[in-house]
Parts: C-alpha cells; sequence; structure tokens
C-alpha cells in the first residue's frame, strides 16, 4: 500500500452509507489499497456496523421534506420521469469534489446515477465518474421510455460502468451501454472473515437449510417454504432458518402456517454479521430460488450466497441472473428453474440422498470463491479501472 498523503482519491457517492445488507459496498469502498476513498452521502446509518473516518465523509445537505416530495410526486405523477437532485445539489457535489482534488467519481447503483445526471452531463467535470450496477438498478422501470432514455444519457456520460455479473453485462448491453465501457466487478469476499468450516452430515435426516436476505419478492421465499414442506414428508426432522427482515415476513410466517411447517421454520429476522457466520456453521446447505420480481427487480449474484460458499455450504439456487456464474448445476450445488418449487423440492432431495455428493459439493463452493470472488484480486481489478479512467 502506497503513503496514503499521495495516494489518489475517489470519492464514493452512495446514497445512504449504508443500508444493513450492504456489507459488501462497505467491503469495496474500505478495501482500497493504492486509492483513498472518501464518502459523500444523504443519510449515514448502522455506523457501528459501518465505521468511517468523519474527516472523509460528508452528509450532504437535504432540501425541506416538502420539497423532496414535491420531487417525487413530479417525477411519478406529473413527468413519469427518474428524479434528478436540484441545481443547488449537484453545484454542492461539484464544489466538494474539486475542494477535495478527487481524482474518480464513483456512484454506486444506477438509480444513483439517474438522480445525478445533471453533474454527469456537464461540460466541465470535475473528474472521471465511474457508475456500479448491483442487480436491481437494471431491471426497475426500465420498461419505461423516459427511463431508459434516461439511463443511455447515463452510459453516454459515464467514463466506465461496472457489472457485479456477466448476465448484468447482457442486461446493460440491452440498455444500450457501450461495450467497451462495460467491466465485471464481482463483489469481493473477504476469506478471513468466512473461513472454510467443517460439517458432519446430519443424522436421522435432521437436515439444517438457511436462507439469508431481504424478504423481499425475488429471493423466493415462498419457492423455498414449499419445497420445504416437500422435503419434510421425508425428512420429517429437517429445520429451515430464514436470515432476514421485509415487507413480506407476515405473508411468508402464514404460508409457514398453512403448509403445516411453522414449527420447522425459525424466522430470525435482521441479524448481525457473526450470527450468520454461526448459523452458517450449523447449517447443511445454502438456499436461494431467485426469480425476476414483478418490477423487474433482478439479482446480480447474492451477496449472502457467496458468504455462504465461502464457508462451504452447497447451493440450491435458480437459473437466475448471476447466479450460476458462481453455481454451476452439479458442482457446488444444484439450480431449478425460477418459480418451480417441485424441481426444487427434488434438488434437495438429490443433495440429501449422497454423503459424498454433499461433501464434493461443500468443497467446490469454496474453491469457486477463492478462484472467482475473493475480495483482495476484486479489489485490484477495480482500481485498475480506476486507473485507467484517470488515464494512466
Amino acid at each position: 500500500m502506497s503513503d496514503a498523503s499521495s495516494q489518489p482519491i475517489v470519492a464514493c457517492y452512495c446514497s445512504t452509507f449504508l443500508a444493513a445488507e450492504m456489507h459488501h459496498v462497505y467491503r469495496q469502498i474500505t478495501g482500497l489499497k493504492e486509492f483513498q476513498p472518501m464518502v459523500l452521502t444523504k443519510k449515514r446509518l448502522h455506523e457501528e456496523s459501518f465505521p468511517f473516518p468523519d474527516d472523509r465523509l460528508t452528509v450532504l445537505p437535504r432540501p425541506p421534506a416538502w420539497k423532496r416530495e414535491w420531487r417525487r410526486f413530479q417525477s411519478r405523477r406529473l413527468k413519469d420521469a427518474p428524479p434528478r437532485l436540484y441545481d443547488n445539489e449537484i453545484s454542492h457535489i461539484d464544489k466538494l469534489l474539486r475542494k477535495s482534488k478527487a481524482n474518480v467519481l464513483h456512484i454506486y447503483f444506477g438509480n444513483s446515477a439517474l438522480q445525478l445526471l445533471p453533474l454527469l452531463e456537464q461540460a466541465d467535470r470535475p473528474c472521471p465518474i465511474v457508475v456500479s450496477f448491483h442487480g436491481a438498478d437494471a431491471g426497475v422501470d426500465m420498461e419505461k421510455p423516459a427511463w431508459r432514455e434516461a439511463m443511455a444519457k447515463v452510459f453516454e456520460k459515464a467514463d466506465a460502468v461496472l457489472a457485479r455479473s456477466e448476465a448484468l453485462v447482457g442486461d446493460l448491453e440491452s440498455l444500450g451501454c457501450p461495450a467497451e465501457k462495460l467491466t465485471i466487478q464481482r463483489a469481493g469476499i473477504p476469506l478471513n472473515e468466512w473461513p472454510k468450516m467443517e460439517r458432519a452430515a446430519p443424522i436421522d435426516g435432521a437436515w439444517r437449510f438457511v436462507q439469508s436476505g431481504r424478504l423481499i419478492e425475488k429471493k423466493g421465499y415462498d419457492t423455498t417454504l414449499r419445497a420445504f414442506a416437500r422435503f419434510r414428508e421425508v425428512h420429517p426432522q429437517a429445520r429451515l432458518v430464514i436470515l432476514g427482515e421485509g415487507p413480506l415476513m407476515e405473508p411468508l410466517r402464514k404460508l409457514a402456517n398453512d403448509l403445516d411447517i411453522y414449527n420447522a421454520v425459525t424466522f430470525s429476522g435482521f441479524v448481525e454479521q457473526a450470527r450468520i457466520r454461526s448459523e452458517y456453521g450449523w447449517a447443511h446447505a445454502f438456499l436461494h430460488p431467485s426469480r425476476t420480481a414483478g418490477d423487474g427487480n433482478r439479482e446480480g449474484v447474492p451477496n449472502a450466497m457467496l458468504e455462504a460458499m465461502a464457508t462451504g455450504l452447497p447451493v440450491l439456487a435458480t437459473e437466475h441472473g448471476g447466479i450460476p456464474e458462481a453455481v454451476t448445476d452439479g458442482r457446488e450445488g444444484f439450480l431449478a428453474d425460477e418459480n418451480d418449487w417441485e424441481a426444487f423440492a427434488v434438488a434437495m432431495h438429490d443433495l440429501a440422498a449422497s454423503e459424498a455428493v454433499w461433501k464434493r459439493m461443500g468443497l467446490a463452493a469454496r474453491a469457486k470463491i477463492e478462484a472467482k470472488f475473493e475480495r483482495s484480486q476484486q479489489i485490484a481489478d477495480l482500481e485498475d479501472v480506476y486507473r485507467k479512467v484517470m488515464g494512466g
């Protein structure tokens, strides 16, 4: 690592720094070696989980609540177009970038880039701009002409565009992003924080499955519950642990009750990383039957799935988004079609049918993370992009 005082500066714009599930963004920003990060944000959350030096973090002033509400109303009801930051907000960010002598601005998430479009369109920009996409930001609202037109301008003005998976690269190209601007920038998993864990095969069919993430439509929790109910017909001692919270908590609790598996399912709500590691250590397989949600929300490569694989958990998931780039059917786990809970149940039975297959898949899962998703290599690739847009 070079001397911090001589390092070029990358300004990281995160509208919220940071939502509870955004550990992958935090690791990326704080893992930089050859660049010094600073953070620009409109809202600071979870400071204990995501500590960051105060002298390198700026909470941007926000318009009064009525003005923000009026912006949302204009966007959704009057214009049916993406909201943009007001001129004084853009001017403030511009001045901060110039004062700090930022060498690169990295905008996290495509929807934030739409809000910052006036800054991207400036003829005299303070520095090169990189925009990273993670999944939902390449799908939600993209069926609307005004959103697609605005996103095309983001692609035109950005110096580089990052995507978390090959599948997401394809999505962005279909929206009009030039291939020469696109780079795959995968989530980086710190292997020291997610070590390989030793597990014993379950006794008397007492398989323990775990799924972790926001309780939202694209995560496919209803598929998980239906498949688990079918699995328990043969393995009545099996257990399922669901880690996370979200708007579907009560509907999923009701579904578990309707399926007569409520006593075999634990809804843990939001838990800290240490608890997640413990749950992964007790589990025998990780479940993630992702789907494309009704609003177009899709996965990149689920971060929780990668962390589980790092500990040596086989994965049961779906042919969705970037998941097949981490899980090859029959190697690190089994894949089923989206929404096909019966096929997902078959995959659960197939995994439980052979201890040798279960062990082999767990070893392959860890090896895949070491080879393709290790944090330091992903950080090095990201810094290469920064140097490229700086012209060096």
